[in-house]
């Protein structure tokens, strides 16, 4: 008898805890699926070789390098520079987050270089790198500046109260920043590696627009635009927001599992 309630239980459990993500992926695949068929449907309207629907864009050629030559090319672009953006962004964010001082003095030399786009640095990137450095210093620029603002946002959100409890019962700065300071930033620094993460990704492709390589995902729809070969130039466009959106599932995914009570508030 007792069995028969934990069996009952464990399914009234799991039934709770896979049907709300069950119910969203068929959401979305519900999503997809009518956005596919309005698409198809307007390519049957307009009858138009320079606009392809879905059933063209799958049927399209892509010869030269392969396919995953090209996304892999990208990807590893993007996550050199990416990764260089959060290592350089987050401890500078909560130097001067904590050192509001030094940011005061210095915002003058740091903040005019935030509103320069990434791709403005691309002649002086060709001149002064080449290979992978090129792209990761692009990258590093369109990546560092969000990560950095939402660490330096974030550290001014935690409480001073926290920090002074800890020094009067004789904790250090160092444990004071890791077990009060970077739990509270956390959060904020998440949501500015999603936003980097975006930026990453557009200042890949246009890097890879300016030639000068043979691979990467902008390069394959530069090499099939110059021929006039539509569905091909979708193929990318679709293939680098598919891995954009995989990309951000997984830090979404991570951050749903650090701070679960988040989720949790709802009106």
């Amino acid at each position: 008898m007792a069995t028969t309630t934990v069996d009952g239980g464990a399914r009234s459990f799991l039934s709770l805890a896979v049907s709300p993500r069950l119910t969203t992926v068929a959401w979305n695949v519900l999503a997809v699926a009518v956005a596919l068929l309005v698409w198809q449907a307007a390519d049957m309207a307009v009858a138009s070789a320079f606009f392809p629907g879905p059933v063209k864009v799958v049927h399209g050629d892509t010869y030269g390098h392969s396919l995953w030559a090209h996304a892999w090319a990208s990807i590893e672009r993007v996550l050199v520079g990416f990764g260089l953006g959060v290592l350089g962004g987050v401890p500078l964010g909560l130097l001067m987050g904590l050192y509001q001082r030094v940011y005061t003095r210095t915002r003058a030399v740091l903040e005019p270089f935030r509103f320069i786009p990434p791709i403005a640095w691309i002649p002086l990137a060709i001149i002064f790198f080449s290979g992978l450095a090129r792209f990761a210093f692009l990258i590093f620029l369109g990546a560092f500046f969000p990560i950095f603002t939402s660490t330096l946002v974030g550290v001014a959100r935690v409480e001073p109260i926290h920090r002074k409890v800890g020094l009067v019962h004789g904790a250090s700065k160092f444990w004071i920043l890791c077990h009060v300071v970077v739990p509270t930033v956390l959060p904020d620094i998440l949501a500015g590696m999603r936003v980097g993460l975006g930026a990453a990704w557009l200042t890949i492709v246009a890097a890879e627009l300016a030639g000068g390589i043979s691979t990467g995902l902008g390069r394959m729809m530069t090499n099939y635009a110059e021929l006039v070969q539509v569905p091909e130039v979708i193929v990318g466009m679709l293939l680098i927001g598919f891995i954009g959106f995989l990309m951000n599932e997984v830090l979404l995914l991570v951050e749903k599992y650090l701070f679960r009570w988040r989720w949790q508030v709802t009106l």
